[in-house]
This record gives structure tokens, C-alpha cells and sequence, in this order.
């Protein structure tokens, strides 16, 4: 039997479904843009974390991280999001959707890989259909913002053209082929406003532009004592 997480999603948001996601993948250092890429591995150096050995680079994660809760539990107060467009393979195509590769960050100056597997990844419950967005990809627009002591403020904003085209990163993770069905990807994230850093509150958007409709979602990772 294979290991799945079931979740509801509002597909093109009206037809809501439940789906079992089998495997999870979190690409990173996707962007094109070679100098909005090299802000952001400075903004990690800073927190202690190397360089990666090649890019793009993909994860594997635990399904079970998957979660479209607003809350839910992290260690210490180490811990911060990333907003990110996510692709999910299923019968009927591919679709799109929004995420946050929220990551432990002191876990992560010694091993991205395992600090990868130390939170939950929140995702909205809207998804839409890749074949209605792909001609006209670049006018999409990623946004996050965070708020910690009632004061929000804005943490992440650019077009989804920052990171590779989706097909792209598909066709290199599977070496040309397509995903498998059942998986869904992370894809990358933009570089962050004023460093990287952790907050009470997350919010996330994707906006289309062209047919008028935003994905977003909210939620609070709530920091528990590594010991009493």
C-alpha cells in the first residue's frame, strides 16, 4: 500500500474534491534570475547555511507534512516560511496551487535535507488548472507578508517568472518525463524583505492578473519549548 496524504481542494475554486497526495518534492534554488538568486543564498549564508552543491536541487519530503490547517505546531522560535507556486500531478492534468516551505532555519546550517523533513508545509485549498494559466504564466505575481506584535509588513513579492517555468522543473527532475501522478512539487521562492526571519503570522497570495483571481492563505506556526 502506498503512503498518501488525503486533502481537500477547491479545484478552479467551485469543484471541491478529495484527493490522496503520495509524494512531495521541494525544489530549491529554482530562479532564473541569477542575481535575485545569489541575494537569496546571502541572505541564508547569513544564517549559517552553505551553498548548494548544485541547483536546481530537489527534496524529498514526507507526505505527512502536507497540511491546509492555519495552525500548526514547530520547536523554538528557528522556524520561517517561504512563499512558493506548487504543481500537483493528477489524472486529469497538472494544476497549480500556492505554499509555504516553511523550514527550519538552525536545523537548516547543518543539514538542508533534514530540515526539510522538521516542519509542516501549509498549502491553500484552492487549486487551478495549469492549462488555463500557462499562456499567460508571467503576469502572475507571488506575495507574502508577516506579522509579528499586530505589525504587518512585506516579506516576498515578484512574478512567478523569478523562478523556472514549471515544465522546466519538471522535465529536469524526471530527466524529460512527467510526474508522477499523485506528486506534488514545491517549485522555489523569491528573496526575502529586510532577512530572513520568523513571525506570528504568514500570509500568502498568487494573483492572475489576466482572469482576476487570487489563491491566498494564512497561518501561525506556533512555537512550543524544546523541553519543560
Amino acid at each position: 500500500m502506498k503512503p498518501g496524504k488525503s486533502l481537500k481542494f477547491l479545484f478552479d475554486g467551485k469543484d471541491e474534491r478529495e484527493i490522496t497526495i503520495n509524494n512531495l518534492v521541494v525544489a530549491g534554488w529554482t530562479g532564473r534570475n541569477v542575481e535575485a538568486m545569489e541575494a537569496h543564498i546571502l541572505e541564508l549564508e547569513e544564517l549559517g547555511i552553505a551553498r548548494p552543491s548544485r541547483m536546481p536541487t530537489f527534496y524529498r519530503c514526507s507526505v505527512n507534512q502536507l497540511t491546509t490547517d492555519q495552525d500548526f505546531q514547530v520547536i523554538g522560535n528557528n522556524s520561517s516560511g517561504e512563499i512558493e507556486f506548487i504543481i500537483l500531478s493528477l489524472e486529469d492534468g497538472y494544476w497549480i496551487g500556492l505554499g509555504s516551505d516553511h523550514t527550519d532555519r538552525v536545523v537548516e546550517a547543518t543539514d538542508v535535507t533534514l530540515s526539510k523533513q522538521m516542519c509542516s508545509k501549509p498549502i491553500a485549498n484552492t487549486l487551478w488548472r495549469f492549462d488555463d494559466i500557462k499562456d499567460h504564466w508571467d503576469k502572475l505575481i507571488l506575495q507574502s507578508t508577516i506579522k509579528n506584535d499586530g505589525i504587518e509588513e512585506l516579506y516576498q513579492k515578484g512574478p512567478v517568472t523569478t523562478m523556472r517555468d514549471p515544465e522546466e522543473l519538471i522535465s529536469l527532475y524526471t530527466n524529460g518525463g512527467k510526474l508522477n501522478l499523485g506528486t506534488l512539487m514545491f517549485c522555489g521562492t523569491l528573496a526575502v524583505e529586510g532577512g530572513v526571519r520568523s513571525a506570528e503570522t504568514f500570509h500568502g497570495s498568487l494573483k492572475d492578473v489576466e482572469m482576476n483571481r487570487t489563491i491566498y492563505f494564512d497561518y501561525r506556526a506556533i512555537s512550543l519549548p524544546a523541553e519543560e
